[in-house]
């Protein structure tokens, strides 16, 4: 029985820890390392960032000497070649036409090596690094900015989620609130003191309420499944944000950072794709160009026709065993001279290219400057807007009270107390609403400049 007791104890424990566990509330920074490590988009970006890096490898290997080595039996009627063989980038023999055909195959067998080095392509092969290199550069930079755009997005959604939740909130309380001055109302129409129309006038006043309740909380939810998305959370699963200081406080000061704003990661990646672009138009420029190889053979040949008396032997070990060896080296000289007109082509279309994406690095620069010229007005003015709100709030519940307190005693009228709660809940919704704005402002700051630590700091 005592086992029994400890058993059930200890699980009693064990499922009140997971219960404490999954409903726990979620920071920002939980939810922006989780976002990171769980979204598609990211993980491909790192995918073709680790592609491009093999990419580069791959094409500084072709400064390696080449070695080409083969071996071939072959089965074959030698009318032309004494002993034919199947052409596999090796050294072919040749030879002389028999003065007679002679249908009977004999086997044969061949070995070679070939030896080749590029040692002089004339910046051929090293324009084909550098534009290797540069697509590196551009998949980083693509990298560093889907980064930057999906904490921003995590952190927009974070925020409006909480906002909205505070505004349902809010709204539930209207919602009560305006229960009560409906049955206040009606009571004192069922009692005659009041006229009809103040009855429907309060129905009216509590179906809006109603309406509001419901408009909040759909808002709540879709900004908190385009943060499920974001983050990689199933809807089934709890998600209980932590508000931190979001709706409690507003930084008194800014940091701006210290990154400068051509830093920016959308920037960058658009001046490494301009460069790449031009990279690559060079590469198409040089490919014309001749190459200058070192050149080196050996190999060996075995044959089922007798060197001594041209007679056929059909025996495999006969016709595979070496019997001539050879070897060769040289240095030769490569130059398509018709590759002029197509290779000058590709080299305007690819130049028009890289001229493209300057034009639009540019276009990218100057919009960005406008939106950090947006989002600092726009702190300045959410700034004073979060600390106008909560005296906009204090005087909207004394006005509420009087109006109240007035229509109670019959001293004002049912539009009169309506307008006061109307104003009542637009100013409690207008204190969420001006805190949020300043972190989405700062947010912004962040974004436009490229530096989302500027959002962090004020976080912190």
């Amino acid at each position: 029985m005592y086992r029994g007791f400890c058993v059930y104890t200890i699980l009693t424990v064990v499922l009140w820890l997971v219960c404490l566990e999954g409903s726990a509330q979620r920071s920002l920074p939980d939810l922006l390392e989780q976002g990171i490590r769980n979204y598609p988009v990211v993980r491909a970006r790192m995918a073709e960032v680790e592609g491009s890096v093999k990419d580069a490898a791959a094409a500084r290997s072709a400064y390696v000497p080449k070695l080409t080595a083969q071996h071939q039996y072959t089965y074959a009627t030698s009318n032309n070649l004494a002993g034919s063989l199947y052409p596999i980038g090796v050294i072919s023999p040749s030879g002389s036409i028999r003065s007679e055909n002679i249908d009977q195959p004999v086997w044969g067998s061949y070995t070679s090596a070939l030896f080749e080095w590029n040692v002089v392509n004339f910046g051929k092969l090293s324009s084909t690094v550098r534009v290797a290199e540069k697509d590196r550069a551009v998949a980083e930079a693509d990298l560093e900015r889907e980064l930057l755009e999906h904490r921003v997005r995590i952190s927009d959604a974070y925020l409006l989620t909480l906002m909205y939740e505070r505004l349902e909130a809010i709204q539930e309380v209207n919602v009560e609130r305006a229960q009560v001055f409906f049955d206040i109302v009606n009571a004192g129409v069922l009692s005659g003191i009041r006229p009809g129309v103040d009855s429907s006038l309060a129905s009216a006043e509590l179906l809006r309420a109603r309406l509001l309740l419901l408009q909040a909380a759909q808002e709540r939810r879709t900004q908190e499944m385009r943060l499920r998305e974001f983050i990689g959370i199933p809807a089934s699963d709890e998600l209980e944000l932590d508000s931190m200081l979001f709706l409690s406080a507003i930084p008194t000061s800014l940091d701006t950072g210290n990154a400068h704003f051509r830093e920016n990661p959308l920037l960058r990646y658009c001046k490494f794709r301009a460069d790449a672009t031009h990279a690559r138009s060079i590469a198409l420029k040089r490919s014309f160009l001749p190459s200058l190889t070192l050149v080196g053979a050996a190999w060996v040949r075995g044959s089922g026709i007798s060197p001594v008396d041209d007679s056929y032997h059909a025996s495999f070990r006969y016709g595979t065993k070496y019997r001539v060896n050879n070897y060769l080296l040289g240095v030769a000289a490569r130059w398509t001279l018709s590759d002029y007109v197509s290779s000058r082509q590709r080299y305007k279309g690819e130049y028009y290219r890289a001229l493209r994406d300057q034009e639009l690095f540019s276009a990218q620069e100057i919009r960005l400057r406008r939106e950090l010229a947006e989002a600092y007005m726009r702190y300045e003015v959410s700034i004073e807007q979060a600390f106008t709100a909560p005296a906009q709030l204090t005087a909207a519940q004394d006005a509420y009270r009087q109006a109240m307190a007035r229509y109670e005693n019959g001293l004002a009228d049912l539009l009169t107390l309506m307008q006061g709660m109307v104003a009542l809940n637009r100013a409690e919704a207008d204190l969420a609403v001006a805190r949020i704005n300043v972190w989405r402002s700062i947010l912004a700051i962040a974004a436009s400049k490229g530096d989302f630590s500027i959002f962090m700091n004020a976080v912190r």
